[in-house]
């Protein structure tokens, strides 16, 4: 059986992990017989949002850990304590989360940051060869981490988006909500998602094919 982490970022699309996402990685995960591992970073969320009116609910505070179990049906653990061998490749769903807690790309775009803690995840991953899937926005934290090793990796088609992953030097490519980029020199798989998709059935046809890639690399 293999074992995948999930690398969580809250919960609800404009300020954590965008939660289709993340339940059809762990689904297709499951079909799969894969093991989960769910993880998250323990800090305070770049901002809440009110999801129904869509407006950042000002003065309030969330944890991204916290609010990440909501999804792991609590099952999950600080990504300080996630250990290299609990895993055999990684995947991370999209949100706002990912580019606002795991990473600062939503602000800074071609000069974010990556979290350390998720930045140590990744690269050690990498570096001992495991694969690592991306979803929506989160292929800004590849472009960002392994930009140097010229990744090939899509947002969709957005050229804005685009244009800021090719900034860390990744090479960015066009992909339909149905299909996914594999970089297979360097392992790294990635898909639009909901950067495109506009029905649950199409986000999920890419996610599928995400995963099965991540476990043929795995």
């Amino acid at each position: 059986m293999k074992s995948v982490a999930v690398i969580l970022s809250g919960c609800g699309v404009f300020d954590g992990s965008e939660i289709h996402e993340a339940v059809l990685t762990l689904l297709a995960l499951d079909r799969a017989n894969a093991r989960v591992v769910c993880a998250a970073p323990d800090l305070p969320q770049h901002h809440v949002t009110n999801h129904l009116t869509k407006k950042v609910a000002v003065g309030e505070t969330r944890n991204v850990l916290i609010e990440s179990a909501r999804i792991a049906r609590g099952n999950l653990k600080s990504l300080r304590d996630l250990k290299p061998d609990e895993y055999q490749a990684v995947i991370l769903p999209g949100g706002f989360g990912a580019a606002n807690n795991l990473s600062n790309f939503a602000e800074k775009g071609g000069k974010c940051q990556v979290q350390p803690e998720v930045a140590q995840v990744l690269q050690a991953a990498h570096k001992a060869g495991k694969p690592l899937g991306f979803i929506c926005i989160s292929p800004g934290i590849a472009a960002n981490l392994f930009g140097a090793e010229k990744v090939e990796l899509t947002i969709g088609n957005d050229p804005g988006t685009a244009k800021e992953l090719e900034a860390f030097g990744a090479r960015h490519v066009a992909c339909t909500v149905h299909n996914l980029v594999v970089d297979r020199r360097l392992k790294i798989i990635s898909t639009p998602a909901y950067m495109l998709g506009t029905r649950l059935t199409e986000v999920e046809a890419g996610i599928n094919k995400l995963v099965q890639a991540v476990l043929e690399m795995a």
